[in-house]
């Protein structure tokens, strides 16, 4: 079970509205159906909620570390996704959160997922 334990949070340094976007390259979790290592691209988007409202900003140490925990997780690319959404979402109460995972192939299909938290604005979710 991924450690959300490991996530950290520091205060939103301002009121003005502004998005974070985080990309994780190099992530990795174990299919739970065949055993293998499954490695995908994580990108968290969010707006923290303003700093007068107590908003709050992932650490980026502790959320690689958070990632790392999956390393050895044997769960579904789908499960992976809102997971991260569901953790996150809950650790920092942004406005919104979008979590897009990208997996690399296996047997010639690739998969990306997206879980999203609140009202996503209308240009982040062309694709």
């Amino acid at each position: 079970m991924p450690d959300t334990s490991l996530l950290e949070t520091f205060a939103a340094p301002t009121d003005t509205p502004f998005v974070i976007e985080h990309v994780n390259d190099e992530f990795t979790s174990v299919c739970p159906k065949t055993g293998h290592p499954d490695f995908g691209v994580i990108t968290v988007r969010y707006e923290p909620a303003p700093a007068r409202a107590g908003g709050v900003c992932v650490e980026l140490k502790s959320l690689k570390l958070y990632y790392q925990s999956f390393r050895n997780e044997g769960i579904f690319y789908e499960a992976v996704t809102n997971r991260i959404r569901d953790d996150l979402a809950a650790c920092m109460r942004p406005v919104w959160l979008q979590v897009i995972t990208d997996w690399r192939g296996r047997g010639g299909i690739r998969s990306t997922i997206r879980a999203d938290f609140g009202a996503i604005p209308p240009h982040y979710l062309a694709r």
